[in-house]
């Protein structure tokens, strides 16, 4: 999901240069933020990101079904809303769930002390909010395959649907009947589409 607002964090001293122009610092875009607020860091800014409680639920059933599991199997980590330092981008995006393979991140190896996660997971999932803009929401899905994510999951609550990308090009569409499955990332892993989606009041 992605930005609706820029918030600049703190005001930055002005920089003069040698040809006399006077260049601003962008503002450290993790200093004095809400650590309750969802955000991610696109081309050095703070941006917002909004989820809503349907949204949010999805995300959360979603990651239910996936952390379980990975944990069974032994194959990786489900995270949700986890910060990753896309590779190739300069951007640090939260997806709303993600898997890595112990084979990409051994289940041996230390984490490292930092905000992003210094890799690209294999597989993004996005629940799409009715703010996102299409431009920005297909940005992302390049953004996310430059940095070496193999999959990403875009779920629209509005219509109940999960869109499959293989790549920016390669795209399925599944419905409530249909069944969504890991493979070849998550082998083994299925679960009906339409228990991703919490019941909802009908609009008046």
């Amino acid at each position: 999901m992605n930005a609706i607002s820029v918030t600049a964090s703190s005001v930055m001293p002005l920089t003069p240069r040698s040809n006399g122009v006077i260049a601003r610092p962008l503002p450290d875009p993790y200093a004095d933020g809400d650590g309750d607020r969802l955000f991610e860091v696109v081309h050095g800014k703070r941006v917002e990101k909004t989820l809503g409680l349907v949204q949010n639920r999805i995300a959360a059933i979603l990651h239910s079904f996936l952390a379980p599991y990975c944990r069974q199997q032994d194959i990786g980590d489900a995270v949700i809303e986890t910060m990753f330092s896309i590779p190739e981008s300069g951007n640090d995006r939260k997806p709303d769930v993600a898997f890595v393979s112990f084979r990409k991140w051994p289940k041996d190896k230390p984490l490292p002390d930092v905000i992003g996660w210094p890799i690209a997971p294999e597989l993004a999932v996005e629940v799409v909010s009715p703010s996102d803009k299409a431009f920005d929401v297909l940005e992302k899905v390049h953004e996310y395959f430059d940095g070496g994510v193999q999959e990403v999951w875009q779920i629209y609550s509005n219509v109940k649907q999960v869109w499959i990308y293989k790549s920016p090009a390669d795209i399925r569409v599944l419905k409530t009947a249909d069944m969504l499955e890991g493979d070849p990332i998550i082998p083994g892993f299925r679960v009906l589409v339409a228990d991703l989606f919490p019941l909802v009041e009908a609009r008046p």
